[in-house]
This record gives C-alpha cells, structure tokens and sequence, in this order.
C-alpha cells in the first residue's frame, strides 16, 4: 500500500473504532490525528478546547506567524514546507548555546530559557510544548504578568512531575488553548495537533 493508502485507511478505522464523538468536523480532524500519531483513543476524552483555538490557529497559520516548539522531535515532525508557505517559521530553540549557557548562569531549566529567549519571535505566534512542563508553566508566567501574547497554546507536555498540573493551569488563562488532561503527551502528540491546523489552514486558505 501506499503511503497516503495507508493514512486514508487509518483514519477509517479510527472513525469506526471511536463512534459517535460529538466532536464538531475541525475538532474530530484534531482529535483523529492525535489518535493517529499514538493509536490511543483516550485522548477522545481527554481533549480540552479553549477559546475558539482552531480558527485562531488557521488564522496564525495563514497570517504567517511563527510556530515555536519545545523539542527537536517536534520541530522534526511540523511540516514546516506548509508553513514557510504561508510565511512563516518553525523553530526551536532548546538546543542553541546561548538558551544553555543563560541556563546554566541562572539556574533553571533549558526549557524555561528557550521560553523566554523566544519572546519576541511568539508574539501573535503558536507555541507547540510537547514535554518540558517547565515550558508550559513559564509561558503562563509571562502571559499572567502580559509580557506575551501568543495567539494560541498547544499544551502538551508529559511526565509524572507538574504534566497535568501544568495543564491545569493553562486553562485558567484567557489565550486560547488546546491541551488534555493528565500526564500523557509528547512531541509527536504536539507536532500532530499543529500538523492538524495546517491542513485545516490549507483547506480553508
């Protein structure tokens, strides 16, 4: 079979598996490439939407702004043609020398640093977190004292050590959001979620 036989028939069988959902069409084309990535259907009752986030995220996706993420793999996973399409970048920055060595000076993580060295480029931007919950919990730092503004937040990090808390938090802020409960995630779990919204912003442009 081919590659693309091979998605289409994928998909089939995670629509029959699933059933009756009561996710709207773009929502379903999030969650069903979720399970797609990681064959588990929890993440049907784990999903949590906030704020409108698909449209908003086409509408940066077409706009041209940025895609940061936390992790190589996830960086490595984003279809980054499709978004240098529109004009836009994905980047990441956790591996660069300044983010550790700014780390190292400070005391805190390289998750943390690349957050905060990646500021400027985030404004009206996605960030995509698909590990570190230092990530996530320090982008809600910035947005609660308005120092960014990101136009939505993929929260997705995993781990038994502040995962879901980290989630939990996220939904008490008002920038839009797509995030599940619990300590599942992971890169290949973000880089889905974005992959999702570009088709959408391809379908839609």
């Amino acid at each position: 079979m081919k590659p693309e036989e091979i998605e289409k028939l994928s998909f089939s069988i995670i629509d029959e598996e699933a059933g009756s959902h009561g996710f709207k069409r773009e929502e379903w084309n999030i969650v069903r490439r979720m399970i797609h990535t990681s064959a588990d259907f929890e993440y049907i009752h784990s999903i949590r939407f906030s704020g409108d986030p698909i449209a908003v995220g086409i509408k940066a996706i077409q706009a041209g702004k940025n895609i940061i993420t936390d992790t190589q793999m996830a960086l490595a996973g984003i279809r980054k043609k499709s978004i240098e399409h529109f004009g836009g970048s994905v980047s990441c920055l956790i591996s660069d020398r300044d983010v550790a060595a700014k780390a190292r000076e400070e005391g805190t993580t390289r998750a943390r640093m690349a957050v905060d060295l990646s500021m400027d480029a985030l404004e009206g931007g996605i960030y995509a977190v698909g590990n570190a919950p230092t990530a996530l919990l320090r982008l809600i730092e910035l947005i609660n004292g308005d120092r960014i503004k990101p136009a939505l937040i993929l929260g997705f990090p995993v781990g038994f050590v502040n995962a879901a808390e980290s989630k939990a938090l996220l939904a008490e802020t008002d920038i839009p959001f797509i995030t599940n409960e619990g300590r599942k995630g992971g890169s290949n779990i973000a880089a889905s979620v974005v992959n999702a919204l570009i088709i959408l912003a391809e379908e839609t442009r």
